[in-house]
């Protein structure tokens, strides 16, 4: 039997053949293990471990064609995944400033069908190729090893010997003398991560600049526009009609909370008209204006019953007195229809003197009873 010199500075009973017995800790003292070379570290834990290799295929020879060759496409693919990422951000961030401002239109341009598209192309392939690079490098370039291997018990010992073998495989995949791969890597990588920050959260570009939940596109000398474009001036409707109208500005007639109910009252209702305070001005003549999205569940108001004054919500029965400022007099709905100050101009066309002085549909149902 072959006995192990334990002092502090020897291999610890690595140059000694045959196997291992005992406990690693008991064997070998923290300032034992700290002396030893990591390659040999390395070959100490795998011995204690029982591991029993099968099969070793080292790789390409350092410096051969087959390796510069292996490098240059892992490097390559790499690059591409990164390139990827960045045009997935020019397109992301470009958007409204060097690119064509995006917008969702029923029939919108070439660039708005194409951005959703184009971002999740650039992404695919980006991720795509980050994948392939990986198994590029794995296959062609690492030392395969196949080996049979104990399960380990967490000793300090342990520790130690598996930190030497996460090093040494570290040292064995060529990534310090490979630079080609170490400078891909570090673009890809930086592009990738930026890719998939970017989208969360609006970090680059805020979507609710300007509060986009609480104005239309209705604003002061704004025409007040049928959905065929054409302007509508007093006189055009019966006593007792409802007409839906839209503020005359590009895909005006598209955006659905802009959406408008011109009402011309007849005249007992004028007589009974108390509109809500602050906004006694708000129409012209005998004609009110009031958003047609139901402020319970955002249904369109479409129901108009003259002889009762109600403005009916076909969804969820919701009723509206417009004798009383679009009051909510029925049904789920517990907060009025916001009203839109109209006037004329010079021409007699009816415009809205500004937007409404508070949000339309049901964005801010939390709101107290008005």
């Amino acid at each position: 039997m072959s006995t192990r010199d334990t002092r502090p500075g020897s291999a610890g009973g690595v140059d000694t053949p045959g196997p291992l017995h005992g406990g690693p800790d008991d064997d070998y003292t923290p300032e034992q293990l700290a002396a030893m070379r990591r390659e040999e570290l390395d070959l100490l834990g795998a011995r204690y471990d029982g591991v029993e290799v099968l099969h070793v295929d080292p790789g390409p020879e350092p410096g051969s064609r087959l390796e510069q060759r292996a490098v240059r496409q892992v490097g390559w693919t790499f690059f591409l995944a990164g390139v990827c990422a960045f045009l997935f951000l020019v397109v992301y961030v470009g958007s409204g400033w060097f690119l064509p401002e995006w917008q969702w239109a029923d029939e919108g341009s070439a660039w708005s069908a194409m951005f959703t598209p184009l971002l999740g192309l650039f992404m695919g392939l980006s991720l795509t190729l980050v994948g392939v690079g990986l198994v590029l490098y794995t296959k062609k370039l690492l030392p395969h090893e196949t080996a049979v291997q104990d399960k380990h018990d967490g000793s300090h010992f342990d520790r130690v010997t598996t930190g030497a073998t996460l090093v040494g495989g570290y040292h064995n995949s060529g990534l310090p003398r490979r630079k080609l791969i170490t400078r891909s890597l570090g673009f890809m990588g930086a592009a990738v991560g930026v890719m998939l920050i970017a989208p969360l959260g609006g970090l680059i570009k805020n979507p609710n600049t300007g509060n986009p939940l609480g104005r239309t596109s209705w604003a002061e000398g704004i025409r007040l526009v049928r959905i065929d474009g054409s302007p509508v001036r007093p006189g055009d409707q019966q006593p007792g009609s409802l007409e839906t109208v839209f503020p005359a500005v590009p895909g005006g007639n598209l955006e659905s909370d802009a959406a408008t109910m011109l009402i011309r009252l007849r005249p007992e209702q004028v007589d009974e008209d108390r509109p809500r305070e602050g906004q006694a001005d708000f129409g012209y003549g005998d004609y009110v204006a009031y958003s047609k999205i139901c402020t319970h569940a955002g249904c369109p108001v479409s129901l108009y019953e003259q002889e009762t004054s109600r403005l009916l919500c076909p969804c969820h029965q919701s009723q509206f007195d417009v004798t009383q400022g679009a009051k909510p007099i029925f049904g789920p709905a517990t907060r009025s229809l916001p009203q839109l100050p109209i006037t004329v101009d010079d021409e007699g066309f009816f415009v809205a003197r500004s937007d409404y002085i508070e949000a339309v549909g049901p964005t801010y149902w939390n709101r107290e009873r008005i």
